[in-house]
């Protein structure tokens, strides 16, 4: 950053290269001449109903601060970054210093998408403002100012000036998503004088609804006051002019809401509204800043495991605006289903209405198709912009409009979340259609992707049919069980105790992310596909139903209500996510089957990897289903879980323990041996051709007479062995160990019982042998376990 002190004026330039000639730099002991061409200047005009700017070459302008002129504060770090349509100063590459909303902005702008000019404070600010105890560090104020100035002569208005009037959006943006952890405030700059100048040029209803909006989410994110005392202002004024939607309030309600809303900040708060734009903006920097350190933002980073980063970036935009009538709108997309990979634009949008009413699930939005016939050109823009973004960033992308007036304006675009499913289709499609490469395919699917196709599924969805109740948006897809609560913390706390929780809301908030991370599934009445509650689950692979109409949450009584159902909590309900279906009772789940989108992605796994993959499997089953998802062998198979297969295993196991004599104990292991080879023939049959670790038997015997059955155990032994009971408990009690793990166990049971050993030994090479005459490869490993000193090997 250089400085520039011209006839009472500091001029500063992000980029020297943009200085006019003769201008003189000044520096400390050093002058030096510039000599460079400066290109055109722009012009910028304000037009009846709207904004409209012009602009002939992307350099980087010259920004003038009428400050006095005195040294400004020096910093070494460029920390405020702006961009408008065609120039940028920051990239999608700089997501680290720009947030991963702010770095796409930037790239959006450099590559000549519609998006409203703006600036962006970096990450490394909000680290310093950390350090300095939550106070903006030296100069960054002025930077910000700066950064300001230039949006204004982009827009030809002005932050407070009622005859033309500028309005910001301050959002949130880290490296890393974190959807809806971090704070925006819209329409910001308005008071009772700004509201005045905009309702002359745009109309009274919008200019009113744009001010009660923001006094609602100023208050609530910057000031503190609990979003419900606006809510409960705005249904208290709907009731009485008996509308259901707020689209049915007119101006004058508005106003009169206003009037309300600033009466909360006094009983709230015991202060008034601040009316000072900049001191409005100051206080909305701040708090984004601070909600980098929220509860709810700490929380989803140690859910998520995101560490290293050094804050969150904001993005100060100019507003545009989608509530100004039934030619405006908003919406969110994905450029291919989240869920499923499809290739079709998937999303929702509202008319008449702003960006976080679609995100925050206060209302239920339509389908995107509807935007085609609204608004034909917009829809036809916005398709193409999506198909530049996909080409562009090589990936499914997640994008955020808004229309105005029948003008298409780009807001944010990031990697959109997927599900596993839709994850391994996506990638493999995008193989197929030359955007990617396989090994860029394989990184592309996360290890929580692969876990989630590993998740049950409904057994038989026509079995439930009388069962279902209500049906709702397929908002993140996949079967949940569980009991019903409603709240966070129940969830969470049920879920401490080892139970499956369904959460139900109204509609979830960011306050909620403990309770959705803990709970098996997610069911709301409000908010669509791309609410809070959807993105944050799908993110999960969590079974999430939304915008259910159907049902009634009552969150004082715990009842939800759907049409004559009464559902408590702690009842069963199932939900499915794949159809919205919500259903009475605890429906039978199925394990999930290998589909050829997974086949092929992990066929591009396999000639990549250097690392073998084995199974810990114990039964001819277990051993199947690792072949079947790619084992390349057994790992270990533990002997002593065969055991407790059936109750003349355990039965016959319990004998040999009893046993006084050499021969009572060859009797007992003679009853194990066929249970032994007849599983090995099973393991080996299904493993044809790969190798098996069989693991001895290993756990202390009293491991095989656990305490909690012990009065029953004894009981059969004295019919089937003989002996009394207090024989049996003394027997007991002298194979009871101080410490197990180190105790009569392993080799050491070889060692002492070689009849044991020689039990499953024989055991193995029988069930080989049967195995190879009737064809199959048989490759045994035999583990002795336990071995700690070079003669525990030779044990006879």
């Amino acid at each position: 950053m250089s400085s520039l002190f011209v006839k009472g004026m500091i001029l500063k330039s992000a980029d020297e290269s943009c200085l006019p000639t003769r201008l003189k730099q000044r520096r400390t002991g050093d002058h030096q001449r510039l000599n460079h061409h400066h290109r055109q200047p722009r012009f910028i005009r304000w037009v009846s109903g709207g904004i409209e700017a012009h602009t002939s070459g992307g350099s980087v302008p010259i920004r003038a601060v009428l400050n006095p002129v005195s040294p400004p504060v020096v910093t070494t770090k460029k920390r405020v970054f702006t961009f408008g349509k065609g120039r940028s100063d920051g990239n999608k590459d700089m997501k680290s210093l720009l947030g991963g909303k702010g770095a796409n902005l930037a790239e959006m702008a450099s590559i000549g998408l519609s998006v409203p000019p703006g600036l962006t404070i970096s990450t490394e600010a909000c680290d310093e403002y950390q350090q300095s105890g939550k106070k903006l560090p030296p100069g960054l104020w002025d930077e910000i100012l700066e950064g300001l100035q230039f949006v204004q002569k982009e827009m030809g208005a002005s932050l407070g000036d009622p005859s033309k009037p500028l309005l910001l959006s301050v959002r949130s943006g880290a490296a890393i998503s974190m959807p809806g952890m971090m704070d925006t405030v819209l329409n910001l700059g308005l008071n009772d004088e700004v509201v005045a100048g905009l309702a002359g040029k745009s109309g009274a209803r919008f200019a009113y609804d744009s001010y009660r909006r923001f006094l609602d989410m100023f208050g609530n994110v910057v000031m503190g006051i609990p979003h419900a005392l606006f809510e409960e202002k705005l249904e208290q004024l709907k009731a009485e002019k008996g509308v259901h939607l707020d689209t049915g309030l007119t101006a004058a309600d508005l106003k009169d809401l206003v009037e309300q809303y600033k009466d909360v900040y006094v009983e709230a708060k015991g202060e008034k509204f601040p009316t000072d734009p900049k001191k409005q903006l100051e206080l909305a920097v701040n708090a984004v800043f601070d909600s980098w350190d929220s509860p709810r933002a700490n929380k989803y980073r140690s859910i998520n495991q995101i560490t290293g980063l050094k804050g969150t970036a904001v993005n100060i935009q100019c507003m545009v605006f989608g509530n100004m009538g039934d030619t405006s709108g908003t919406g969110v997309l994905f450029t291919r289903n989240p869920s499923t990979g499809e290739k079709k634009l998937y999303g929702e949008f509202l008319i008449n209405a702003q960006g976080e009413d679609v995100v925050a699930g206060i209302r239920t939005p339509q389908d995107l198709v509807t935007m085609e016939t609204c608004m034909p050109d917009a829809y036809r823009e916005l398709v193409e912009n999506c198909e530049i973004l996909e080409r562009h960033y090589k990936d499914m992308m997640d994008i955020e409009f808004t229309v105005q007036e029948n003008r298409l304006w780009m807001l944010q675009c990031r990697t959109g979340k997927r599900t596993g499913k839709g994850a391994v289709t996506i990638a493999v499609e995008m193989v197929n259609e030359g955007l990617i490469d396989t090994k860029t395919a394989i990184k592309r699917v996360e290890t929580q992707h692969l876990d989630q196709l590993l998740h049950p599924q409904f057994d038989d969805p026509s079995a439930y049919k009388s069962q279902v109740v209500a049906t709702g948006l397929p908002a993140s897809p996949g079967a949940a069980v569980g009991q019903v609560v409603f709240s966070a913390e129940d969830a969470e706390t049920w879920h401490a105790q080892g139970k499956s929780a369904i959460l139900v809301r109204t509609e979830t908030s960011p306050e909620d992310v403990g309770g959705m991370h803990a709970a098996t599934g997610i069911l709301t009445a409000r908010g669509g596909m791309t609410s809070h509650a959807a993105v944050v689950a799908r993110g999960w692979g969590k079974c999430c139903v939304s915008g259910c109409a159907d049902i009634r949450v009552n969150d004082d009584q715990k009842v939800l209500t759907v049409g004559d159902h009464v559902i408590r909590e702690g009842e069963w309900i199932s939900l499915n996510g794949s159809t919205g279906e919500v259903i009475l009772g605890k429906q039978q789940l199925a394990p999930p089957a290998m589909s050829p989108d997974l086949e092929i992605f992990m066929s591009w796994a396999d000639q990549v990897r250097r690392l073998k993959v084995m199974a810990n499997a114990d039964t001819p089953n277990d051993a199947l289903t690792a072949r079947n998802n790619g084992a390349q062998g057994i790992g270990l198979c533990r002997t002593e879980h065969m055991f407790f297969a059936s109750d003349e295993r355990i039965k016959a196991v319990r004998k040999m323990i009893m046993a006084v004599t050499l021969e009572q104990r060859k009797a007992a292991l003679d009853l194990l041996l066929p249970y032994q080879r007849s599983d090995f023939e099973g393991i080996f049959r299904a493993m044809d051709g790969l190798p098996v670790t069989i693991r001895l038997l290993d756990p202390p015997l009293h491991e095989f007479l656990p305490e909690g059955d012990l009065d029953h155990i004894v009981s059969e032994l004295t019919v089937d062995t003989g002996m009394t009971e207090d024989e049996i408990y003394s027997r007991i009690e002298k194979l009871s160990e101080v410490n197990p793990m180190l105790g009569f166990r392993g080799c050491r049971l070889g060692i002492s019982y070689p009849e044991l050993t020689e039990m499953q030994a024989r055991a193995i090479f029988q069930a080989a042998v049967s195995m190879t005459n009737q064809g199959h490869t048989v490759i045994p490993e035999i583990m002795v376990p336990l071995v700690g000193t070079p003669q525990a090997r030779y044990f006879p």
